[in-house]
C-alpha cells in the first residue's frame, strides 16, 4: 500500500507497540518508534526502517524535546499512544501508592503529554490521536485496582478529548485489549516468567501483539469521516476480566 502519512508510536521498543510499528511500516507509513531502551529502537530501526527517538515519556521535559524534534522534520499524522504498563497484583486494602503513583504517571501523564505535544499541528491539518486502554478501563477485577484505576483516567482523557475537539479534523480512538501475551507485560507486572506464564496457562489461544496492531492500523485506515470511537478486543477465551476458558492442567 502506497502511504505517505507520517505516525509517532510509543512503548515501540515491545509488544504491541513494536508490533504496531513494524506493521504500519510495511503498510507504507513514515514511522517514528519511541521507548526508552535505545538499542532496541535501533534495532528496529534496521529491521524496518523508521525513525527512532528514546526517551522517558513520563518526563515532561523528555516529551516536549520529543516533540521538537519530530515536528522539526515534518507533519505528524498520527501518533499512538501505547507506552504504559501494570506493577503488581495487590489489593486495594494493601496497596502500595509508590505503584500506584508510577502507574498513573506511565500509562496517563505519558498519554496526557504526549498528546498535548502533538495536538496542535493535528488541529490545524488534521490527525488522529489512539489510546491503548484495556478492557481494565471498561470493567475491574481482584488485584487490579491501581492498573484499572490508571486505565480508567486513560480512558476519560479520549472520551474528554473527542467531545472537546468535535467539529475539528482530529479523531480520538481508544483500543482496549484483553489478555495479550507478550513478551514482556505480565512479567514486568509479577516479577517472574513462572508466575507471567500462569496468567495465560490452559487458555487455548490469547491474543498476540499482532492481533491488536492489526486493530489500531484498521482504524487509521478508515476513511476520514470515520471514527472508531472505541473498540474492545478479547481472545474467543475471554469473556470479561475474570471470566477465562481454560483446559484442565
Amino acid at each position: 500500500m502506497s502511504n505517505s502519512r507520517r505516525v509517532v508510536v510509543t512503548g515501540a521498543s515491545t509488544g504491541i507497540g513494536q508490533a504496531t510499528a513494524r506493521l504500519l511500516a510495511t503498510r507504507g507509513w513514515r514511522v517514528v518508534a519511541v521507548a526508552r531502551r535505545r538499542e532496541r529502537l535501533e534495532a528496529l530501526a534496521t529491521e524496518i526502517g523508521c525513525e527512532y527517538w528514546a526517551a522517558d515519556l513520563t518526563d515532561e521535559a523528555q516529551v516536549e524535546e520529543l516533540a521538537a524534534h519530530v515536528l522539526d522534520r515534518g507533519h505528524v499524522d498520527a501518533l499512538v499512544n501505547n507506552a504504559g504498563g501494570a506493577i503488581g497484583v495487590d489489593p486495594v486494602a494493601e496497596a502500595d501508592p509508590t505503584a500506584w503513583s508510577a502507574m498513573f504517571e506511565r500509562n496517563v501523564l505519558t498519554a496526557l503529554q504526549c498528546t498535548r505535544a502533538f495536538l496542535p499541528t493535528m488541529r490545524a491539518r488534521g490527525g488522529d490521536v489512539v489510546f491503548l486502554t484495556s478492557t481494565a478501563a471498561h470493567d475491574t477485577y481482584p488485584g487490579g485496582g491501581g492498573y484499572v484505576a490508571a486505565k480508567h483516567a486513560e480512558r476519560v482523557i479520549a472520551n474528554t478529548l473527542r467531545r472537546e475537539l468535535v467539529g475539528e479534523p482530529v479523531r480520538v480512538i481508544e483500543i482496549a485489549p484483553g489478555m495479550v501475551r507478550t513478551e514482556e507485560f505480565s512479567l514486568n507486572r509479577l516479577g517472574s516468567r513462572e508466575a507471567a506464564d500462569r496468567v495465560y496457562e490452559g487458555v487455548a489461544e490469547p491474543l498476540v501483539a499482532e492481533d491488536i496492531a492489526e486493530a489500531i492500523v484498521w482504524t487509521l485506515e478508515r476513511p476520514r469521516h470515520v471514527n472508531i470511537d472505541s473498540m474492545i478486543v478479547r481472545p474467543l477465551a475471554q469473556a470479561t476480566n475474570t471470566v477465562v476458558a481454560r483446559t484442565s492442567p
